[in-house]
């Protein structure tokens, strides 16, 4: 963590989703609230799904979310861009369109307003490019600069994607490299290049939007976007008891830069608690430190990971390349006969 200052338009550096309550914790905390029960609620909060579904009509559902974390930069039009991005984002990975949204804000008394009035900025204009009204929101006194937004969305019933679904066979795809909170932190204590940082920039302030829109065309079975709990912990929410996933190492993409940081020692707290909850839950058949806390590392804004029938991914692939460049087929769900969840090979076998 630095201590940029919070008094002159620059901000305290300290996680983005980095900042998330590891699984497992997460796991124990919620175990014992009451279930909510409606014919209504297509999804709450017992799947680990993304955001909750609320049936209005048979044509129509309510898709609800938040998210709001610390910044992970010292920019805070930016920061207001990359939190924006984030939150809108879980519903898109429930297939649906955003319409509205609302800000949460957490800023200290003696701050600066006029980096608050820019990180709203950000924010506003994220929600504009998603096509969704910004109509209020909520703010308190906080000793650090804390960022989100509540969003409310649409889908068809019918046509809602959940993480759970994925089907023997299907393939794999992931829109966005992984390694931003390993780049992140480093360019925070200056051990990075001002490149490599914005490669992360770029990829954190890239809506799902564009994907979502050529996901309906397509046999997608499940869909979740990946954040704090990195790509190893979100593909595992995404598997039945019955299902193994195989990934191959030299098709993930990474953001330029953070293979070598890692290589490094410039991990994160974050992808440490994700570790420890998964390790047991994952088989890596290659020997790659570096590549182990890439798979753990927290994304924050992250992509989207969908699974959908091998002869539809790469038709689906061609389609989202122009505005995901780093999209690829990562890996395949197959029958888990024995062994761990989750099975990382260094490639494809022919």
């Amino acid at each position: 963590m630095s201590s940029d200052e919070v008094n002159g338009k620059e901000l305290y550096i300290c996680g983005g989703c980095n900042a998330k309550i590891g699984a497992g914790e997460l796991s124990a905390i919620l175990k014992d609230l009451p279930q909510p029960k409606s014919d209504k609620l297509l999804v709450g909060f017992g799947s680990s799904d993304d955001a909750a579904v609320y049936a209005l009509s048979g044509e129509q559902a309510l898709i609800q979310t938040l998210d709001f974390f610390p910044t992970m930069v010292s920019d805070p039009y930016l920061f207001g861009q990359i939190a924006a991005t984030n939150a809108l984002s879980d519903v898109y990975a429930m297939g649906g369109s955003v319409l509205t949204a609302m800000n949460i804000v957490c800023f200290p008394e003696e701050g600066d307003l006029d980096s608050l009035a820019l990180i709203l900025k950000g924010g506003a204009e994220k929600v504009k490019e998603a096509g969704g009204l910004l109509v209020g929101g909520h703010s308190i006194h906080d000793a650090l600069p804390k960022y989100g937004l509540s969003v409310t969305g649409t889908v068809h019933p019918d046509k809602m994607i959940t993480n759970q679904g994925a089907q023997l066979g299907d393939y794999l795809i992931l829109t966005k490299p992984i390694g931003v909170s390993v780049i992140t932190s480093a360019y925070s204590i200056h051990e990075t290049d001002e490149k490599t940082f914005q490669e992360a920039v770029a990829s954190m302030t890239l809506l799902n939007k564009y994907a979502v829109e050529h996901m309906r065309d397509h046999a997608v079975s499940a869909c979740t976007d990946v954040t704090g709990f990195g790509l190893l912990g979100h593909l595992l929410e995404m598997l039945s008891d019955s299902q193994q996933a195989v990934l191959w190492q030299s098709e993930i993409p990474y953001l330029p830069g953070a293979h070598d940081l890692a290589n490094e020692f410039m991990i994160t707290a974050g992808g440490q608690r994700n570790r420890n909850h998964l390790e047991d839950k994952v088989l890596f058949q290659i020997d790659d430190f570096a590549w182990e806390e890439l798979l753990y590392d927290p994304q924050t804004s992250g992509g989207l990971l969908m699974s959908l029938p091998v002869e539809e991914a790469e038709a689906f692939l061609e389609k989202i390349k122009v505005h995901y460049p780093y999209a690829r087929i990562i890996g395949q769900i197959v029958d888990k006969k024995t062994g761990p969840s989750i099975v990382v090979e260094s490639e494809k076998e022919l």
